[in-house]
């Protein structure tokens, strides 16, 4: 009986390979999901051509294959929008897929389709074959369109879950759009300053010598002449490595930016890096309570979405904080889901955690007592989407006059230096 090697998914997305008899490439697919996995490849191979057979070439043997792309959240929003309007009138699933898949314009998004349709039409249910797929569809995707194939409501979770990547969109843009402004302010701050500091402070300095001599310049010149020295320094050192066959000095200043990139890069990946910079985002000036704000209205959102959708509270639970985007967040939401696993309340470590205001906590209470919780939490997400929108409006508002003032002190600071100089040399002048 033939081998064949296959690369699979686990429910988490976690990869595996391995190798399978089977009389054909359609048994050895069915083999494989029999062992709890979703199969991205099938190779008719041998034993020990497992790791070679797995890779991207071409063998020559017949194999499905289901890349894991990443697709831009609005282009997988649009989708889901298109998918719930064609189901809810009346188009059966496989249908509405490759009618979807005749206008997609998005590659990566059209090719993850059409496994989709492959996979539902060989008799997949569609969330299965959406597992297959973890770098486009998340497992808040999956678990919902879960939920809604086993109550048989797809059409009305697809809708939720569209209306709930929209709200999702909007939010994050304006988080974006209120971040956007300082920055772009703050590149041409620094861009301005560098040119000044590299090219105009040294003619200045040179005319004040000739005109000077060796007499002392004012406090405010000599720090900005200082600091032009040590900025041409950094970019252009005066005794260091030459670049072979150059007379190019090796600059100090982009190679110390580039280490600095590097070294952030590394400590942010970390667990500990991690967490020290989402705690320093929520307790930065004036972006910490946007960004705090931003957290409560997704964690409220999601979990309300996907408790109202069906899926149980503790996999909700569980989807929601690794879906939080913080992980000071993430780890309150796993204290709440060891609560209710252990048959408690969710208010105990939702307060404990001094994260969440005490009208959070009070709605969920209130909800969980009631029965209502799904629809306390969307209120919730409601009132805080509101509050994000205002905070966005104020903090724009607040920060276009702070980067203005800081922009002409900058600037101004070394125009007032330069010109302090000039003073003496007019005076020196006039008297002559």
């Amino acid at each position: 009986m033939p081998i064949f090697n296959y690369t699979a998914v686990d429910s988490t997305g976690k990869q595996t390979t391995g190798s399978i008899d089977a009389a054909n490439t359609a048994e050895a697919t069915a083999l494989v999901k029999q062992k709890g996995f979703f199969p991205t490849s099938v190779v008719q191979g041998t034993a020990s051509s497992v790791s070679s057979s797995m890779g991207a070439r071409d063998t020559g043997k017949k194999s499905f294959s289901f890349g894991t792309p990443k697709v831009k959240g609005k282009i997988l929003m649009v989708f889901t929008r298109q998918l719930a309007t064609l189901i809810d009138a009346g188009l059966p699933l496989l249908r509405s897929l490759k009618t979807l898949i005749k206008q997609e314009k998005n590659v990566a998004l059209r090719n993850a389709m059409v496994n989709l349709s492959d996979s539902v039409e060989s008799g997949n249910t569609f969330s299965e074959a959406l597992a297959q797929h973890p770098g486009v569809f998340n497992k808040l995707y999956v678990n919902m369109v879960k939920a809604g194939e086993l109550g048989g409501v797809l059409e009305i979770v697809l809708t939720r879950l569209a209306e709930f990547q929209e709200k999702s969109q909007r939010i994050r843009g304006k988080v974006i759009s209120a971040m956007v402004y300082p920055i772009v302010v703050l590149v041409i701050a620094v861009g301005i300053l560098t040119f000044l500091l590299l090219f105009i402070v040294p003619k200045f300095e040179a005319i004040f010598k000739d005109m000077l001599g060796d007499k002392d310049l004012p406090l405010l010149t000599q720090i900005v002449i200082n600091i032009s020295r040590s900025v041409q320094y950094l970019c252009w050192p005066p005794s260091v490595p030459q670049f072979p066959g150059s007379s190019l000095p090796i600059p100090y200043l982009p190679i110390l930016i580039v280490l600095l990139v590097i070294a952030w890069k590394i400590f942010s990946s970390t667990p500990a890096g991690t967490m020290v910079l989402d705690r320093l985002k929520l307790r930065m000036p004036l972006f910490g309570d946007l960004i705090s704000k931003t957290s409560i209205a997704r964690f409220s959102r999601t979990l309300g979405t996907l408790v109202s959708s069906g899926v149980p509270i503790l996999q909700a639970l569980n989807i929601t904080k690794e879906t939080s985007g913080n992980f000071i967040i993430s780890d309150a939401i796993a204290k709440i889901h060891d609560s209710v696993k252990e048959g408690e309340s969710m208010v105990g470590p939702l307060e404990a955690s001094g994260l969440f205001p005490p009208m959070v906590v009070s709605m969920i209470q209130v909800g969980e007592e009631t029965g209502q919780l799904p629809d306390m939490l969307t209120k919730v997400a409601d009132v805080y989407e509101e509050e994000v929108d205002v905070a966005v409006a104020g903090l724009t508002s607040l920060l276009e006059p702070i980067m203005i003032v800081f922009l002409a002190v900058v600037v101004g600071t070394i125009v007032v230096a330069l010109f302090l100089p000039l003073i003496s040399i007019i005076t020196q002048l006039t008297g002559a």
